[in-house]
């Protein structure tokens, strides 16, 4: 799902560019596999980010996925002092588990439920073709989902999400905070129903079948991302990091090693009320 969001979201020399995918061992939670992309979105940016960055810059995304649980982080090609982590635990109920990460239960107005049939979508982001109120599986033969699905639907898996944001930029801090805590919640919702919609794409896949599609995706979503910014001045963004040998000088170990780092962060970094912005029903009323 994740490689053909990728895919679908690369074009005119933006979007994501997978610099590394190998395998990763780690001695806590064993054998998974290591991602390192580039996501370069300058013109998705608000007017009030893009009048502070250069023209051309990149977040860092960093990914270790140890199925069931996964960590994802987050950096700026020029921001040092810009992270964000997300933590994802995958369990089979229907969210119900606050005790997901540790043994102290998450206070519940720290958490946020999201219903991937019937919450309602930021403009622009409806498609018919995934809306799980209207969607049949054909090699499954779920959906669609009704409502009240998460009390009674078979199989079930919650994915659990805890996020962490800093942004120690005076000024801009609680602002930018609040900004990405309010956009990652609609991408996970409007990716987490791509992974239904898309099921057939995918269902029956072995693991290596899975392996030879992301190589596949991968080569054609870099080419597209490069077409662009390889004809700025033949500046990619590699410049902006040491190179050796193709590959950038980074340390694949997580920055944030410890529950109590990440604690700390949310105590921190609580993001305020979002604002309102125009959304739409996900499925038509």
């Amino acid at each position: 799902m994740i490689s053909k969001h990728s895919h679908e979201q690369s074009t005119d020399g933006e979007g994501i560019e997978v610099v590394i995918n190998e395998p990763y061992e780690d001695p806590i939670h064993g054998k998974g596999q290591y991602t390192e992309k580039r996501v370069y979105l300058n013109s998705k940016l608000p007017a009030w980010v893009r009048g502070f960055i250069p023209k051309i810059f990149y977040i860092v995304e960093k990914a270790w996925n140890y199925y069931p649980y996964t960590i994802t982080e987050y950096t700026c090609s020029f921001l040092p002092k810009f992270h964000i982590r997300i933590e994802t635990k995958f369990e089979n109920d229907n969210g119900c588990n606050l005790k997901v990460f540790d043994d102290k239960a998450v206070p519940l107005e720290d958490t946020c439920y999201l219903d991937i049939a019937y919450d309602d979508l930021p403009e622009g982001y409806y498609k018919k073709s995934e809306d799980l109120t209207l969607f049949r599986s054909e090699k499954t033969g779920r959906g669609p989902l009704e409502r009240g699905w998460r009390k009674v639907f078979q199989p079930i898996m919650c994915s659990y999400k805890r996020v962490a944001v800093r942004f120690d930029v005076y000024g801009f801090q609680t602002r930018v905070e609040n900004f990405v805590h309010k956009n990652i919640r609609d991408i996970l919702l409007a990716g987490h129903r791509q992974a239904v919609a898309w099921i057939d794409e995918w269902y029956g896949m072995s693991l290596e079948d899975v392996r030879q599609y992301e190589r596949r995706l991968q080569e054609q979503t870099n080419q597209k991302v490069k077409c662009k910014t390889q004809s700025t001045g033949g500046t990619t963004g590699d410049s902006l990091l040491p190179i050796n040998g193709g590959k950038p000088l980074m340390n694949r170990s997580t920055s944030w090693n410890t529950a109590s780092d990440t604690d700390s962060c949310l105590a921190t970094s609580c993001p305020a009320e979002p604002k309102s912005r125009p959304r739409i029903p996900s499925a038509p009323k």
